[in-house]
């Protein structure tokens, strides 16, 4: 069984762009930079076999080229609370598309679908028992954020080990749009 998410990368200065904003929430567990990506579609523990076939069918997907804008932040919560912070996504009909492209190509190896709601983000930060104020402040202090327009000419299949600290991610494949 091997744990699989597609996903795409952001360039080095993105990311460090994004570093200079982890900070200011205390108990954060801020993501590292090799694991600040956007999750197109999180396919969870998957058979070696289905794996393999999930690969296939990920080569067709395509689509060409597109530019995409990180913009604003957020949070995420649950019944136990704010759990996580993240950078926004712009509405991009071409990443809804590349996102739906890697939804169907599970579908097709037998995965079940994903019927949560897919809102395209770059997790910054894991919170347990965060003020829901200092939440909020850090939100306001970051929703301004606006990266510059980013090509994404490629996705990739990657794996994800977890580990005592964080999850660890590596890429498997990398498909061409």
């Amino acid at each position: 069984m091997v744990r699989l998410f597609a996903a795409l990368p952001l360039p080095d200065e993105i990311g460090q762009a994004l570093a200079r904003r982890q900070d200011g929430l205390a108990g954060a567990r801020w993501r590292p930079l090799d694991a600040l990506h956007v999750t197109l579609r999180f396919y969870g523990e998957s058979p070696e076999d289905i794996a393999r076939d999930l690969d296939a069918e990920l080569t067709t997907v395509g689509g060409g080229p597109f530019d995409m804008v990180l913009q604003g932040a957020g949070s995420f919560a649950d019944d136990s609370g704010v759990n996580a912070v993240w950078a926004g996504v712009a509405e991009n009909p071409a990443l809804r598309q590349l996102a739906r492209a890697c939804e169907m190509a599970g579908r097709r190896v037998g995965l079940k679908p994903d019927l949560r709601h897919w809102r395209p983000h770059v997790t910054l930060a894991y919170l347990r028992g965060a003020d829901p104020v200092a939440v909020a402040h850090w939100i306001q202090a970051n929703n301004l954020l606006k990266s510059p327009p980013i090509r994404v000419d490629r996705f990739g299949l990657y794996s994800s080990f977890l580990g005592k600290e964080r999850a660890h991610y590596r890429l498997e494949v990398e498909y061409p749009l």
